[in-house]
């Protein structure tokens, strides 16, 4: 957390109210994040109008006149567009103060980060091995299907790996192979095409759903208004373990997987 659907909404929420505004200034209150703020982004942006806000996996890439800053979450992260007199917090710690307002990056545990790049930030070294985005039309069961062949992992770490395919985390896995009717243990090699074409389909509802009720908050997450993401409502498998199955009424079940909880149905998904 954010995942996919919480940087999409934030992408969409911000891009309105940044693109075509100079930035004025930059404030670091604390370089310490995944990796430290580099001290050249915040003398480059200021003076610099922002032209979009785009997306590439969880990355937000904010594009300006002189270079690109590439924005990750991490897993607390959010962006708040807040008034230029609003105090900061205690995990405020970075602003990009416009005219009309100041972007604010508030992250609790700093696993998020910040980096600027002058080049074609699709070829940046945090993007450029990146797989395809699962609402792509490059993403289909077929290359889902041939990329599986003679793994032993674990469908549900399968889909969550980036080079596989972007921005599936552990929220989404869970609730696609649900959809899907996939045992997230089942070994990725031994699905079927046709399987794996029902997956594909299940991942991009799922995120499309996740984008339209503006991300799920479970604990940190706010958008750029501090409203919180509405997508939990929807929520079959995740987080309800013990609870009955809303297709078959079974107790929901929990396993271990690759170090993350993984919930299912174990009479719907084989």
């Amino acid at each position: 957390m954010p995942e996919l659907p919480e940087v999409e909404t934030t992408r969409r929420g911000i891009e309105p109210l940044i693109s075509g505004q100079r930035v004025r200034d930059i404030v670091v209150r604390d370089r310490r994040l995944r990796w430290p703020v580099s001290p050249r982004w915040a003398r480059a942006l200021p003076g610099t109008v922002i032209h979009a806000v785009d997306r590439r996996a969880k990355y937000l890439l904010i594009r300006s006149d002189t270079g690109t800053t590439l924005l990750h979450l991490g897993m607390s992260g959010s962006l708040r567009f807040v008034g230029p007199d609003t105090p900061p917090g205690k995990h405020d710690h970075v602003d990009l103060i416009f005219d009309r307002g100041v972007l604010r990056f508030r992250d609790p545990r700093r696993f998020g980060s910040i980096h600027w790049t002058t080049r074609d930030p699709l070829q940046h070294r945090l993007l450029r091995d990146l797989g395809p985005e699962p609402l792509a039309g490059d993403f289909t069961g077929d290359v889902l299907w041939q990329a599986s062949r003679g793994r032993r992992v674990a469908v549900k770490n399968f889909i969550m790996d980036s080079h596989i395919v972007v921005g599936v985390g552990n929220i989404y896995a869970s609730e696609s192979l649900f959809r899907a009717r996939i045992h997230p243990k089942r070994a990725a090699g031994r699905i079927s095409q046709a399987r794996y074409a029902a997956l594909v389909d299940a991942i991009r509802d799922v995120l499309s759903e996740a984008i339209e009720d503006g991300g799920t908050t479970l604990k940190d997450f706010v958008r750029e208004r501090g409203q919180p993401g509405y997508f939990g409502q929807q929520l079959q498998v995740y987080d309800r373990e013990g609870e009955p199955c809303r297709r078959c009424k079974t107790p929901i079940k929990t396993a271990r997987i690759g170090q993350r909880s993984a919930f299912y149905c174990p009479a719907c998904q084989r």
